[in-house]
């Protein structure tokens, strides 16, 4: 088997296209199913997001290709009837969808893999053209980019601290994700974060390697970002 993982901010149309136009992809494979991570603390916010004229909603779009949907982060909506609230929006934009709530991504493969859910038929009848606009662009949201940066040497942990934090408070509604490697002075482990938004986590693992080169590298992807 074979498993496609796309970007966050990705249109899973032209991936599925693929599996149905190219003859020899088709010859090879089956699509077995269309999984999408939702963000639970974040996903409401990012569906009501108002686009300009003719551009998608890419959050909008990856929930209505869904065969089946895991719910992650639940343990930062601590109130069963928000999450059921949020199980109602997506069930409103895919009546159809499998919900499958998660903590720290944390699903068993059974639930993945081999689950036979993809039916074309259901795609067609919300997009009738699925098969034929091969070639149209769709048009996206240019003030959502992703900036991604490569330091040789090392960092001073109490200014990476102020950083951080100064990151999160100015730019955290803007931010969808983000997440580096940071080489830190004085620290033989990695320092490794990754966040949403204004949730930011972080910490030492892994130490570098004896002829591995002391380098720090990180990507955001957001909202009208300051390159």
């Amino acid at each position: 088997g074979v498993i496609i993982e796309t970007t966050g901010l990705a249109d899973p149309a032209p991936v599925v296209q693929t599996f149905f136009v190219d003859d020899d992809v088709r010859s090879k494979f089956k699509l077995d199913s269309v999984i999408t991570v939702v963000d639970a603390h974040h996903i409401q916010e990012r569906l009501r997001e108002e686009k300009p004229e003719g551009v998608e909603n890419e959050a909008v779009e990856q929930v209505v290709f869904a065969d089946k949907i895991i719910l992650n982060k639940t343990d930062l909506v601590t109130e069963e009837e928000k999450l059921s609230e949020i199980e109602k929006d997506l069930k409103k934009i895919n009546p159809n969808v499998m919900i499958h709530r998660s903590q720290f991504s944390k699903v068993s493969p059974k639930d993945l893999l081999n689950i036979g859910s993809f039916d074309l038929k259901r795609v067609l009848d919300f997009e009738p053209e699925f098969l034929e606009d091969l070639d149209q662009e769709h048009e996206h949201d240019t003030s959502i980019v992703s900036v991604s940066m490569k330091l040789d040497g090392e960092v001073n942990q109490e200014m990476l601290m102020r950083w951080m934090q100064r990151l999160v408070m100015e730019d955290g509604a803007n931010l969808y994700r983000y997440k580096g490697v940071i080489a830190v002075k004085g620290k033989k482990e990695k320092f490794v974060f990754q966040g949403v938004g204004m949730l930011l986590s972080g910490d030492f693992q892994g130490e570098w390697k004896f002829d591995e080169a002391r380098q720090s590298r990180f990507v955001f992807i957001g909202k009208n970002l300051d390159k």
